[in-house]
């Protein structure tokens, strides 16, 4: 009989055995691998929009503050004590032209006057009796029988003398009236008082500020605009002759300010421009003019566009061909968008901007009825093989409301 040692050896051998077997079945005796066909890449999928360029006008929207047209320091050039002023000189207060509004004591400028009367009928009365004069010595001389005389003896110069005199002592009553005209304080224009300076009883000396007023009839606006901007607006830019256009002539503005909880629009049209360029910022300043910005439209509860309102404006430009609505998204990195040519071919194709906003961009450059790119995968690149997914005609070409630069 075996022994156990003898035992163990042969079953140790026989597993051994075993498993030299079974793995040289497994990796001897494994199937072939079947050998796989590559599934072929799909062109990227792409939406586009149909361009349709046609001749529009853009809007520019810029910002603004209201400022008076015409404002002016009220300066008395006479000395005296405010006698009175008008009701409506006070802050606020509103005034016609050439209304009074501050009154001077005139009781010394009278007083002038009669004195400079005086001086004027005296002066009168010499000028009467050299020329009285003049006319007995020139008889004395003809009954002497001669025809010249000598003009000391005709008392020529002494009448010169006496003419200069009346001319000096009229010229004297002038002035005198002319200070007692000006004991009345007013403007020569339609206005409101901004600030005031004097009251009853006060002594005021020449020179000395009395109010600070602006016009009413008139306001402006000074409206920053940036080169783009700038191209798309019909501006008085070089030419004189554009100043003396009118307010009537130039590009149309619709200013729109928040008063009272509430949004309230005004029309005006820009008249100039201011006479350089901003050098700090670059920008070009066009300047708005609205007529009768107090006036109160019947039925209308508009408040009146005062100065230091802040207003946006949005102004009309002029007529641009072959300009072309995207959305914001079809436009790359350096004024390029994607076409998809009749072979689905992604082109690159560089664009002139001319405005756009967060939605929309409006360019130049494109022909009727090319498809643009406005979603794409990043692996699109020019001379791509591309599908497309969704084709949309590009909303109508109305003008747009604002720009981003």
């Amino acid at each position: 009989m075996m022994s156990t040692r003898a035992r163990n050896a042969v079953t140790a051998a026989l597993v051994l055995l075993l498993g030299g077997l079974a793995a040289y079945a497994v990796l001897v005796g494994k199937p072939e691998p079947l050998p796989e066909v590559a599934p072929e890449p799909q062109a990227p999928l792409v939406d586009v929009v149909i361009a349709t360029p046609r001749e529009q006008a853009l809007t520019v929207r810029t910002q603004g503050t209201v400022r008076p047209l015409r404002e002016v320091k009220l300066v008395s050039r006479v000395n005296g004590r405010v006698e009175r002023v008008s009701p409506r000189f006070a802050v606020g207060g509103f005034f016609a032209a050439n209304q009074e509004l501050v009154k001077v004591e005139d009781v010394d400028y009278r007083l002038a006057i009669a004195r400079a009367e005086s001086q004027v009928a005296a002066a009168k009365q010499r000028l009467a009796e050299e020329r009285g004069r003049s006319r007995q010595a020139e008889r004395e001389w003809r009954d002497l029988g001669t025809s010249e005389a000598n003009a000391l003896f005709l008392r020529k110069p002494q009448i010169a003398a006496a003419e200069a005199a009346l001319r000096a002592s009229e010229a004297d009553l002038e002035a005198a009236q002319l200070d007692l005209a000006r004991t009345v304080i007013s403007a020569p224009f339609n206005g409101r008082v901004s600030e005031k300076h004097v009251d009853v009883g006060q002594f005021v000396t020449a020179g000395t500020p009395v109010a600070t007023v602006y016009g009413t009839d008139a306001v402006e606006v000074r409206l920053p605009l940036t080169g783009r901007q700038v191209a798309l607006l019909e501006l008085p830019l070089t030419y004189e002759e554009d100043s003396a256009s009118g307010v009537d002539s130039g590009a149309r503005v619709m200013l729109e300010a928040g008063f009272a909880n509430q949004q309230w629009k005004w029309q005006g049209r820009i008249v100039r421009t201011d006479a350089s360029i901003d050098e700090n910022s670059r920008l070009v300043y066009a300047v708005a003019e609205v007529q009768k910005p107090f006036a109160r439209a019947e039925g209308s509860e508009r408040p009146p566009l005062s100065p230091g309102l802040f207003v946006n404006a949005s102004i009309s430009g002029k007529p641009l061909p072959q300009v072309a609505r995207l959305p914001r998204t079809a436009l790359h990195s350096g004024d390029t968008v994607m076409l998809v040519d009749a072979d689905e071919i992604a082109r690159k194709r560089p664009v002139h901007v001319l405005h756009s906003d967060a939605d929309s961009v409006w360019v130049q450059g494109l022909e009727a009825g090319e498809r643009v790119m406005v979603r794409e995968v990043p692996r699109v690149v020019a001379g791509a093989q591309v599908r497309i997914n969704h084709v949309a005609q590009t909303a109508a070409a109305a003008p747009p409301t604002g720009a981003e630069e």
